[in-house]
């Protein structure tokens, strides 16, 4: 059970105007352990403190960079006292960007060398080959070409009278692209954009952008961890410091910093 409290303390709408959500979404946060357990006043409100202010910014900065869900699992743990399975949390978000940029820079090697290469692949006949042939020779399901045509990446020219598909020299270029831009986690849109402009001059430039702004997201994203990491030490650092219910913080004090750092932007959380 919560401990019964008397005397000042933060309601939940104080800790609510710090970060620009709503009193529910704060009690959301408590209960769902975001964060700590809050003690309750004789008539049964909660009352805040400010181990649950550093608590809600730290979640808050945490998930600029990590995302809500992770964010929340990290959190989760700290407050259950398993600081290992929380920073195992950090550490494998860190790692994935760490592959993202890895992928990038082999997507992007792979894909100036097929960029520049001269459409007349040998591999494909003049006639032009059928969807089966394509999907084989590139080692992807028929169903995969004929979902890019849907969305209007690929554009093979039918046979007259049998509609069958014919895809020349560039449209199993383009086919490859697509593979590997989709293996760098780019959407539709973003590939569409790549392949226009490959398709309107020739080269590569549109390339070169989509990867620069991929590299460019992959960058904002690191640094954002870092400041959510950086954040999660310092509060890390003062729950070992002030241990639970022995620092009560009176709601001016709070509601002066909220205004001096302003609304932090609201999000799903």
């Amino acid at each position: 059970m919560n401990a019964v409290v008397r005397g000042p303390g933060l309601r939940p709408v104080d800790l609510a105007r710090l970060v620009g959500v709503s009193t529910q979404q704060i009690r959301n946060y408590a209960d769902a352990g975001v964060l700590p357990p809050a003690p309750r006043t004789p008539s049964g409100y909660r009352r805040f403190d400010e181990r649950h202010r550093g608590a809600l910014l730290t979640y808050r900065t945490l998930a600029a960079g990590y995302g809500w869900d992770t964010a929340r699992s990290i959190m989760q743990a700290v407050h259950a006292g398993d600081l290992p399975s929380a920073l195992a949390l950090v550490d494998a978000a860190h790692a994935m960007v760490h592959e993202q940029r890895r992928a990038l820079q082999a997507t992007g090697e792979a894909l100036e060398a097929v960029a520049v290469q001269d459409p007349g692949d040998p591999a494909s006949s003049r006639a032009g080959m059928r969807i089966g042939e394509v999907a084989a020779h590139l080692g992807v399901r028929t169903s995969a070409l004929r979902v890019w045509e849907s969305a209007g990446l690929l554009a093979p020219r039918r046979e007259p009278g049998t509609g069958y598909r014919r895809f020349g020299p560039a449209d199993v270029r383009d086919a490859r692209m697509i593979i590997m831009l989709r293996q760098g986690r780019y959407l539709f849109p973003q590939i569409r954009l790549v392949l226009d402009g490959l398709r309107r001059t020739g080269g590569s430039d549109a390339l070169r952008a989509a990867i620069a702004q991929r590299r460019a997201e992959l960058t904002g994203r690191a640094r954002a961890m870092l400041e959510g990491a950086g954040r999660l030490n310092d509060y890390l650092a003062s729950l070992a410091a002030r241990p639970p219910g022995t620092e009560p913080a009176g709601r001016e004090a709070t509601v002066r910093s909220a205004q001096v750092r302003g609304p932090a932007r609201p999000g799903p959380g």
